[in-house]
């Protein structure tokens, strides 16, 4: 089933979606939308419109365009992200909260009500629906979900102009095989995320290569001990 206005609807007034993209990568940051559909979705816009996860790139680019093209009257967003920093100093999930929030604040006006995807709710200052599945059910989670998606494939490509031994324009920042094997060939950059376990445990790895070698110290010469002691 295509995402449709029902939710928004029922909620009323001003609804802002929101979706994170991010959470799963070795490296990056996540980064988060806000969109809101001020007086609904223009018919041609919404069938643009789904989980950014269902969409080809060619179809997000698509919808991505035609959101920007339409912002002002139609419709409002916002963007925001938390670093790979961030990420490893309140963990993931925490990181993906701030990240809405921040994008949430970035609205030029305010909303009267949030709708999330996934079922954990961040401190947003208006009242906040977890809607599970929500990029698939609710059109401005779907449009968010396509916002943040694009931008930070984007920017993961950007990154590897600079870090090329990765694919981050193909992988995104993802644990692909392609990906492992770069990072074990040539290390980990600042840009990945250390307490993630396949990023830990080759630098656990190449901490204890890189220790010196422990020469040979043979033990000191003992008394040869008596059968009575032994026996104790």
């Amino acid at each position: 089933m295509a995402p449709h206005f029902k939710l928004e609807k029922a909620t009323g007034g001003r609804v802002a979606g929101l979706d994170e993209v991010g959470r799963g990568p070795l490296a990056g940051p996540v980064v988060a939308a806000a969109v809101v559909f001020p007086r609904g979705v223009p018919r041609k816009l919404a069938s643009l419109l789904d989980d950014s996860k269902k969409l080809s790139a060619e179809k997000r680019e698509i919808a991505f365009a035609a959101l920007f093209a339409a912002q002002g009257e139609v419709v409002e967003i916002a963007v925001g992200a938390a670093s790979v920093i961030e990420i490893e100093r309140i963990n993931i999930l925490q990181a993906s909260l701030l990240a809405m929030r921040r994008a949430l604040r970035r609205l030029p006006t305010p909303p009267d009500a949030a709708l999330v995807d996934g079922n954990k709710a961040p401190l947003l200052g208006c009242p906040v629906q977890c809607v599970v599945g929500g990029d698939a059910t609710s059109l401005s989670i779907a449009a968010a979900s396509i916002v943040a998606k694009v931008i930070r494939d984007r920017g993961m490509a950007r990154l590897a102009q600079r870090f090329p031994h990765y694919g981050w324009e193909r992988n995104a920042g993802y644990g692909t095989p392609d990906h492992c094997r770069a990072m074990a060939q040539v290390g980990v950059s600042v840009h990945h995320r250390r307490g993630f376990a396949p990023v830990r445990a080759l630098l656990q790895e190449a901490l204890l290569l890189s220790l010196p070698e422990q020469p040979f110290l043979p033990l000191p010469a003992e008394a040869p001990m008596s059968l009575n002691a032994l026996a104790l």
